[in-house]
């Protein structure tokens, strides 16, 4: 069939399988490239088919040899439906794995459920051994607790008051303003049930339990500030409130593993075109000119190079990984570098949908997010049937 881009509400419904792996392929090759020193062994990613995670996968083993397992829960394709971008990411992953003799192994489910970690655990023991590395890159809107057999959904909204602000169809250009009511407190709690660190920690422990991590075993899990412009909806409200949690688990977690030499840590990223964030409200505007402001200034960085700086700098850079007041790691540093916040502050100020195109990058938005969805690339041709 022909499989073209079919976008509603900032969400993208198609994917392109041959761009998918393409995309991967880029990711690859551009880690190859650099000369490093000793990492991770055997890896964990929790969440391993976009972003961060992906990023993070393809550094752990392209980058430092290591045996990787990535769980992810992606729509699978099928003869005649098209997956997931992340479905189509992960098995791109695994075909490049498999040429290159890196051993990796993925599992397509939920990772909250008890049966996915049970899977998870079993294949570590059969095939990495203890691993080294557990990356936590979930971003999910719903759980089921096991415990329990709720369902909780996680929603993005202010907390205490009401918020209204403007925000940007990326493929048109108009420029709105969406207002939202604070939300309630059960659906901070459920927020945080689904988005904070309670599944993260319960991996941690099951791992411990069955002994399947080393001695000095690290973990991380990946959070976000911003800026004030976006504050009421993302850290001062709910998605923050759940980022709280997470960071406090990491400090339990610290402390426990560091009993044995090992560290739990959180790693503040900078704001990056995704799935997730294309569809949060103000923040689409925000990376538009953020993209625009560190681009003429040399800072910006892609999801990959982040995740390069996180393992070189920080992880795996020799000594003791550099943190802020709160024990965090500050991949955010150059985004919130006080001229950059300055200018992009003046941006948001002046923009408007007549003058849009020139003084944002909301090309460079457009261009990125069909990118993660296999589109837009010079070499595939998408006038050519492709099987999904």
């Amino acid at each position: 069939m022909l499989i073209e881009p079919k976008i509603r509400n900032n969400i993208c419904l198609t994917a392109h399988p041959v761009g998918c792996a393409l995309q991967v392929r880029d990711m690859i090759q551009a880690t190859q490239k650099k000369s490093r020193q000793a990492g991770p062994r055997a890896a964990l990613i929790i969440g391993a088919s976009n972003g961060y995670g992906m990023g993070s996968r393809v550094v752990a083993a392209f980058g430092y040899g290591a045996s990787t397992l990535g769980i992810a829960y992606e729509r699978p394709s099928s003869e005649s439906k098209i997956g997931t971008a992340g479905y189509y990411n992960d098995r791109g992953f695994l075909q490049y794995a498999a040429e290159a003799g890196l051993p990796a192994w993925s599992i397509n489910g939920d990772a909250f459920a008890d049966e996915i970690k049970r899977e998870a655990l079993d294949l570590v023991r059969r095939r990495l051994g203890p691993l080294d590395l557990v990356v936590y890159s979930i971003a999910a809107p719903r759980r089921l607790d096991p415990a329990t057999g709720t369902l909780h959904s996680s929603v993005i909204k202010p907390i205490g008051r009401s918020y209204t602000a403007r925000t940007v169809d990326f493929q048109s250009g108009d420029i709105t303003t969406v207002s939202m009511e604070p939300a309630t407190e059960q659906e901070i709690a459920d927020t945080v049930k689904v988005m904070g660190g309670e599944d993260w920690r319960l991996w941690i422990e099951a791992l411990r339990r069955e002994g399947l991590l080393a001695p000095d075993a690290l973990t991380v899990a990946f959070s976000y500030i911003g800026p004030a412009f976006t504050a009421p909806i993302y850290r001062d409200g709910t998605i923050g409130r759940a980022k709280e949690d997470l960071e406090a688990t990491a400090g339990l977690l610290d402390r426990e593993l560091s009993r044995t030499g090992g560290r739990a840590l959180v790693s503040v990223n900078k704001a990056l075109v995704t799935r997730a964030s294309a569809v949060i409200p103000a923040v689409p505007l925000y990376i538009a000119m953020l993209y625009r402001v560190m681009k003429r200034r040399g800072l910006h960085e892609s999801c990959l190079q982040q995740s390069e700086r996180l393992f070189s700098e920080f992880l795996y850079s020799g000594g003791t990984p550099l943190r802020d007041a709160d024990g965090r790691i500050r991949l955010d540093d150059r985004e919130m570098r006080e001229e950059v916040q300055a200018e992009v502050a003046e941006l948001l100020e002046q923009v408007n949908e007549e003058n849009l195109e020139r003084i944002s990058d909301i090309a460079g938005f457009r261009e990125e997010f069909l990118l993660h969805h296999g589109f837009g690339r010079g070499d595939v041709d998408y006038a050519v049937e492709v099987s999904p």
